[in-house]
């Protein structure tokens, strides 16, 4: 039940709007430069991810680098193709929540909701964070200005959503096309050689591949798997922002979802291939990719262009979450999970209350990590491990309720990948629980608690408000208005026209104080009162308080106690000045005025604005 006030264009669901703003929506290209960035930027970090866990079993820990990446790619594979089938099943958008909300039932697709939010939040910490740590890695002396280096960079990500995401979109494609087509590059150029070309990257650092160690247990395997798997963070961001994308919204959503799982699986194996052509030892202060770009292009002008483009995709890749944060909280609030203000729309299709909360949220981050980006990698990627097993268990459902053809396959498909995320999750969680996950384990349960405490407020309001139900017709009770005034002006003419045209009795009431000052001019008042003869009573309300509200307060109570059956309405004017900064010269009495009759009786209010033009 939505006590939601329908926005201007609203119209039925399914149907579009006469306008629907399309030229401010996503194509297939835009789409990916706006979705995908996290997911191109996690092939800085994942391949890493996976040659620090197998470096515990040494050089030939480190031989399982393939064949850990070729069972990540085949995950990919089936999350894109899970994926695909979610953006035709739910062409409003909400990913793992849409699924799970059909098919699971609301506490697990609250859960769903909950992970996403958290991932999202976190992908923005910590994908700025990760780009201005190799900013500082370039420039050392930039170092101790690295949490003010990260609050700029979201700034400078915020200002650019808030005009909306196709534009946000055309500002990233050039930076994602730069770093995509750079390591493919070196990929390509990689596989042509039999050696690496350079080494000086990682010349003078200390190796951290482990001694005398020869053998490779499954568990560890199963570590650098689930490590390796933050490299498919950012998968499930363009099914959440479906209806961010033009028409046809799903088919081009589909489009931008399998180019982005091809580029990325394509890359990631590559860098592993060429992680075993060249036999690359992790080691500390240089990432892998740096070592790879060393290896393959020399250190040279194109080595120092991968590097920068990688820090601009980190600092960027943190736009995939404001294309599909706003979206999940918009689909969160229409079912009165979240207060309604998710889900308005400023001009360029933006979200702009959810933009402005994930840049807030965020923040709050970045300060409490202090910029540090290992505070926060131990938070990162167990929500979406959480939100991909719980849409791949919505879609074997979805499958076994629907049987069309071949269901069977898409769900022992889907049924996999649940499997194969589930014990991702559960083992970065219990192999991370100690660095930080406990946060997570603590946060979700207490997000999913705030969803469910929102909607039952929101059904409260809509079982008093009725809604749903045919309510009593409307019948004229007799007003009586109430106009407080403290001098006689143009505003107290124009606000006693208002309510001799509002109510059947008008009462004009002013507030008088024991002190002779206040005395002298209440008796000017009550002068120029009968000099004037505006034909409604001046009440003196006596106060021995400097009190304003109050008393004004009381006089309402009495004049609703004495007549029962009428309207009480408190119409109270103020002047509103040509200029904004002009407002700070006001007294603030209509507030006083408003706050005190609002909290203490149930009369209506209402605020005459005198524009002084």
């Amino acid at each position: 039940m939505s006590v939601l006030t329908a926005e201007p264009d609203a119209v039925p669901a399914g149907e579009e709007p006469p306008d629907t703003g399309e030229r401010h929506r996503l194509t297939a290209v835009t789409g990916l430069a706006a979705l995908s960035l996290d997911a191109m930027a996690s092939v800085a970090y994942g391949p890493e991810a996976i040659v620090l866990v197998l470096a515990a079993a040494g050089a030939h820990g480190l031989g399982f680098t393939l064949p850990v990446t070729l069972a990540i790619a085949a995950l990919l594979a089936v999350l894109v193709a899970s994926y695909r089938q979610v953006i035709a099943a739910f062409p409003d958008g909400g990913g793992s929540y849409a699924v799970a909300r059909k098919h699971l039932g609301a506490r697990t697709s609250l859960v769903a909701a909950a992970s996403l939010v958290l991932d999202y939040v976190l992908n923005v910490a910590v994908a700025v964070t990760a780009g201005v740590a190799a900013l500082t890695s370039a420039f050392p002396a930039l170092y101790d200005d690295r949490l003010w280096l990260c609050l700029a960079a979201l700034a400078l990500v915020t200002a650019v959503n808030l005009r909306g995401i196709v534009e946000s979109a055309k500002a990233f494609i050039v930076p994602t096309v730069v770093f995509v087509g750079s390591i493919f590059v070196l990929i390509v150029v990689g596989l042509f050689r039999s050696e690496p070309v350079s080494t000086a990257t990682a010349a003078g650092h200390a190796s951290v591949l482990a001694d005398n160690a020869t053998t490779v247990g499954a568990l560890l395997l199963l570590k650098a798997f689930a490590a390796g798997c933050s490299a498919l963070t950012g998968v499930e961001a363009i099914a959440n922002a479906v209806p961010s994308f033009r028409a046809p919204r799903a088919r081009r959503a589909q489009r931008a979802e399998v180019a982005l799982g091809a580029a990325l699986g394509v890359m990631l194996i590559g860098l592993s291939v060429l992680i075993s052509r060249f036999h690359l030892q992790p080691v500390e202060g240089v990432t892998v990719l740096a070592q790879l770009a060393d290896a393959s292009l020399g250190h040279n002008w194109a080595f120092y262009v991968i590097q920068f483009a990688t820090v601009i995709l980190l600092a960027l890749s943190a736009n995939t979450s404001f294309g599909g944060l706003p979206v999940l909280l918009k689909l969160l609030a229409r079912d009165n999970y979240l207060p309604h203000v998710f889900a308005l729309k400023a001009d360029r299709q933006v979200h702009r209350h959810g933009v402005l909360a994930l840049a807030a949220a965020s923040a709050a981050l970045l300060v409490f990590s202090g910029g540090d980006t290992n505070t926060l990698v131990p938070l990162f990627a167990i929500g979406v491990f959480v939100g991909f097993t719980v849409a791949q268990v919505g879609m074997v459902r979805h499958w076994r309720l629907e049987r069309g053809p071949r269901w069977r396959g898409k769900a022992l498909l889907n049924g996999s990948g649940a499997l194969l995320t589930g014990v991702a999750a559960v083992v970065v969680t219990a192999t991370k629980f100690a660095e930080g996950a406990w946060l997570i384990v603590i946060a979700l349960p207490l997000l999913v608690l705030a969803f469910e405490t929102v909607h039952r407020a929101y059904t409260r309001i809509g079982e008093r408000l009725g809604l749903g139900r045919v309510p009593e017709h409307p019948h004229r009770d007799r007003s009586v208005v109430i106009v407080p005034v403290s001098s006689i002006s143009r505003l107290t003419s124009e606000a006693l026209t208002a309510a001799t045209s509002l109510g059947d009795e008008v009462r004009a009431v002013t507030v008088c104080y024991p002190d002779a000052e206040d005395r002298a001019a209440l008796h000017a008042l009550e002068l120029a009162w009968t000099e004037w003869d505006p034909g409604v009573p001046l009440v003196r309300l006596n106060c021995e308080r400097r009190s304003l509200g109050r008393p004004i307060a009381d006089y309402v109570r009495e004049v609703a106690a004495a007549e029962p059956g009428a309207r009480v309405t408190v119409l109270i004017p103020e002047a509103e000045p040509e200029r904004l900064w002009q407002r700070l010269l006001q007294n603030q009495r209509g507030a006083v005025v408003a706050h005190a009759v609002r909290r203490e009786t149930d009369a209506v209010i209402c605020r005459l604005r005198f524009r002084l033009l």
